[in-house]
C-alpha cells in the first residue's frame, strides 16, 4: 500500500498502471539524453566566447529543469516533482557550490604541496561563455544522471546498486568526450571520474533527495577548474580560463593531461566528501532498500 506522500507513484491498487509509467525509464531517459545533447551542442555552438554563451547557457540549464518536470509529470503522473523543491534551490546551489568550488582548490592545495604548478595569464572575457557551458552541463547532466537514471533505479534495487549504475554510465558517458588519445589513458580517466564525480554528485543527491545540491557542486567543480586554466574531464582547450595552470609532478598525483579528475587527489578529496555526505544520509535515513519508495517504510516492488 502507497502513503498519500508517495507521489511518484500514477496508480493506485484499484487502478491500473498506465503504460507510460511503466515505460518510465526509457521514455525520460531517451528524452532527457536528447535535451542534454541539444543543449549541450547549442551553447558550444554559439561560439561567442563571451556574454552570449552565459545567457544561453543559463537560459538552456532553465529550460531543461522546465522540461524535466513537465516530463516528469506527464510520464509518471506526479503531481509534484520533489527532487526539485523550489523553496531549496538557492541553499542548495549555493551549498553545493561551497563544496564543489572547496573541493577542488582542496585537490590544488594537495598537489601544490606534493608536486607544484605554475600560473600564467588567461582569458577573463571567454571566461563568461565557460560560466554559461558550465551551468548547462551540469544541470542537463544532473537531470539525466540523478534525476532519472538514479532515482528510478533505486527505487527497483536500492541506493548501493543505484549509486554504482549511475556513476558507472556517468564515467562511461566521459569517455566520448575526452581528448585523450591513449586508450589506457581514456580508461582511467572515465574511471577516475566514477570514482570522483560519479560517488560525489550521486552521493549529493542521497543526502538532500533534491538535484539542487549536486547541480551547485557540478557547476562549481568544472567552473573552478576551467578557471584555473587545467583540462576539464580530458578536455584542455575547449573553456576560457582566468588563468593557464601547469602542473608538475607525478601524473598519478594530478592527473595528467586528463587532469585533476583523474589525479589521486582529486580523486581522494572527493572520495572524502561523499564520505561525509553518505554518513549524513545514513544518519538522516535516507538510504532505501529494494523497492523502498518516497514516503514508505516498507519496500515497495514495482
Amino acid at each position: 500500500m502507497t502513503s498519500p506522500a508517495d507521489d511518484t507513484t500514477g496508480a493506485t491498487a484499484s487502478r491500473p498502471v498506465p503504460w507510460t509509467r511503466r515505460w518510465r525509464l526509457p521514455l525520460l531517459l531517451v528524452a532527457t539524453l536528447i535535451i542534454m545533447a541539444v543543449a549541450q551542442q547549442l551553447t558550444v555552438a554559439l561560439n561567442d566566447s563571451g556574454a552570449v554563451d552565459l545567457v544561453a547557457g543559463v537560459a538552456l540549464a532553465a529550460v531543461t529543469l522546465f522540461c524535466y518536470t513537465r516530463l516528469s509529470k506527464l510520464v509518471e503522473r506526479r503531481q509534484q516533482v520533489t527532487e526539485l523543491p523550489r523553496d531549496r534551490a538557492i541553499s542548495g546551489l549555493l551549498g553545493g557550490s561551497a563544496i564543489g568550488a572547496g573541493a577542488f582548490l582542496a585537490t590544488m592545495l594537495v598537489i601544490l604541496v606534493f608536486g607544484g604548478w605554475h600560473v600564467t595569464g588567461g582569458d577573463s572575457w571567454k571566461f563568461l561563455a565557460t560560466l554559461g557551458i558550465m551551468a548547462c552541463v551540469a544541470v542537463t547532466e544532473e537531470v539525466v544522471f540523478r534525476g532519472v537514471l538514479f532515482r528510478i533505479a533505486e527505487e527497483r534495487f536500492g541506493t548501493w546498486p543505484a549509486l554504482v549504475v549511475s556513476a558507472v554510465l556517468f564515467g562511461a558517458v566521459h569517455l566520448a568526450g575526452t581528448s585523450e588519445t591513449g586508450t589506457g589513458a581514456m580508461l582511467w580517466g572515465a574511471t577516475a571520474i566514477v570514482l570522483q564525480g560519479g560517488i560525489l554528485l550521486t552521493a549529493a543527491y542521497i543526502a538532500t533527495r533534491a538535484l539542487w545540491l549536486p547541480i551547485g557542486i557540478h557547476f562549481a567543480w568544472n567552473v573552478v577548474e576551467a578557471g584555473f586554466g587545467t583540462a576539464v574531464s580530458g578536455k584542455s582547450s575547449e573553456f576560457g580560463g582566468l588563468a593557464t595552470t601547469t602542473l608538475s609532478g607525478s601524473p598519478v598525483l594530478t592527473g595528467g593531461s586528463f587532469g585533476p579528475e583523474a589525479g589521486a587527489a582529486g580523486i581522494l578529496c572527493c572520495l572524502v566528501t561523499s564520505a561525509f555526505l553518505l554518513a549524513f544520509a545514513r544518519r538522516t535515513g535516507r538510504i532505501r532498500g529494494r523497492g523502498e519508495r518516497p514516503g514508505t517504510g516498507a519496500a515497495q516492488v514495482g
